[in-house]
């Protein structure tokens, strides 16, 4: 009874495990998104760059206020004497050295730097920019679950179209089987037939390990496991917003200020400003303040020590044989070559814009040229699968339509894919993947 037990326990144990590990999750579009902005460990990582920032932060500005350090002391002589001879006709005197303590107390305070106000400011621009690269992160964390999205939703519905020709073209060989058999058609007619049948079957498998393999990538990017599974409620028409489309389609300007690289480019034109100034700072003197207080714990025979100590120091730059002044020109050559930079990124930035505006209108315009072909396709298939059906023609005309139809409703699926990510490579540019 109770190895009864404990078998029942281990199977409800594996039936548990087997229940958590297929996770399922159904999203749409939207969700994709929002889930990768949430799990996505890249993401994750640039939250922890910009947490690490707010601490160097706090670090640059302790170093301007009070430090306070103690420390204690005990030391022995270990019955040790100091001789003193006053007169040489005399004996020498002789003073036993005590054992001392001493507890100290010690008080720092900066009171002027010129470098501190600079480096407070260049550690706060350090976190506006690790802001900004967890915002370059998501943004493209998004754009790549969108494609990975498209991608399995393109493969999905390669499979199905897939599945109902080898379900139609098995249908017509199980039709045409008796027909051969009374010698209506010519076994040659279903052996061509056979052919067609075997090769989409692998084209089949082909396309199920793609459809696999394009689930695999959105798992990565959604940071879920592997053994998660996808259930995706959209397809690739419903997706493709025709009115998103047009409205990209029209001449807009292009406002580079909202590209996030140039915007990363602007913070990192600051820093090196600062850089500037920082090193200009070398030149100014550093005042500093301190309190000492010092509590004699075992005294000595002889003590002249304060209890307490202030005191002021200050620290002059005199004459370093020009590394100073080497120093601000180097930071001064710096600032003019991201100048340059920033420069260069706004015109590649703006044609860039123009380009990805004539790769979706390309897109969109052959979208609609294998559409019309698609339905052509179509039709051109009944017609020749019926007059086959009625021995009107041979196997070799309706497995070279059957190929016309796969090829046509496969470049018209591309074509859907390639306006849909063209979509999202201007809206990437322009900062609006997110939102969209």
């Amino acid at each position: 009874m109770r190895r009864k037990q404990i078998v029942t326990v281990i199977l409800v144990l594996l039936m548990w495990g087997t229940t958590s590990a297929q996770e399922k999750l159904t999203l749409d579009l939207e969700a994709a998104k929002e889930h990768a902005l949430n799990y996505n460990l890249t993401i994750k990582n640039s939250g922890l760059a910009v947490d690490q920032s707010q601490q160097q932060l706090w670090e640059a500005i302790s170093a301007g206020l009070p430090h306070i350090n103690a420390s204690a002391d005990y030391s022995n002589a270990l019955g040790a004497e100091i001789s003193i001879q006053f007169d040489e006709n005399a004996p020498p005197s002789t003073i036993p050295i005590k054992p001392t303590s001493n507890f100290n107390l010690n008080v720092n305070q900066l009171l002027f730097n010129g470098g501190y106000i600079v480096g407070i400011q260049t550690a706060k621009l350090a976190e506006k920019l690790a802001e900004k690269n967890q915002s370059k992160t998501k943004q493209d964390i998004v754009s790549q679950v969108i494609e990975g999205y498209y991608l399995v939703l393109l493969s999905e519905e390669s499979l199905k179209i897939l599945e109902t020709n080898i379900a139609n073209l098995r249908e017509i060989y199980r039709k045409t089987e008796p027909m051969v058999k009374v010698g209506m058609i010519e076994e040659l007619e279903l052996d061509q037939l056979s052919v067609q049948v075997n090769s989409l079957d692998n084209a089949l498998k082909s396309a199920e390990r793609q459809y696999e393999m394009a689930k695999n990538l959105l798992r990565v990017q959604l940071g879920v496991t592997a053994e998660t599974e996808l259930e995706l409620t959209e397809t690739l028409a419903e997706v493709m917003d025709e009115k998103n489309t047009a409205e990209l389609l029209m001449e807009t300007s292009f406002d580079v200020a909202e590209n996030i690289d140039y915007q990363l480019m602007d913070v990192q034109e600051e820093m090196t400003e600062k850089q500037i100034k920082m090193q200009k700072a070398n030149y100014l003197p550093t005042l500093s303040g301190y309190y000492n207080y010092t509590e004699k714990i075992l005294k000595p025979a002889f003590d002249m020590s304060p209890k307490h100590m202030v005191g002021l120091q200050m620290d002059i730059p005199i004459f370093a044989s020009g590394e100073r002044r080497s120093k601000v020109r180097q930071a001064k050559i710096d600032l003019e070559t991201t100048r340059n930079n920033k420069a260069l990124l706004e015109d590649q930035l703006s044609i860039q814009y123009k380009q990805l505006q004539f790769n979706l209108r390309s897109a969109y315009e052959s979208h609609e040229t294998q559409q019309k072909n698609v339905e052509v396709a179509r039709r051109v298939y009944e017609n020749i699968k019926r007059k086959y059906e009625q021995g009107m023609i041979s196997g070799i005309e309706l497995t070279t339509a059957d190929n016309n139809y796969l090829q046509a409703e496969t470049e018209y699926l591309n074509s859907m894919l390639e306006v849909l990510q063209a979509q999202n490579a201007l809206n990437t540019l322009t900062g609006e993947v997110i939102n969209n």
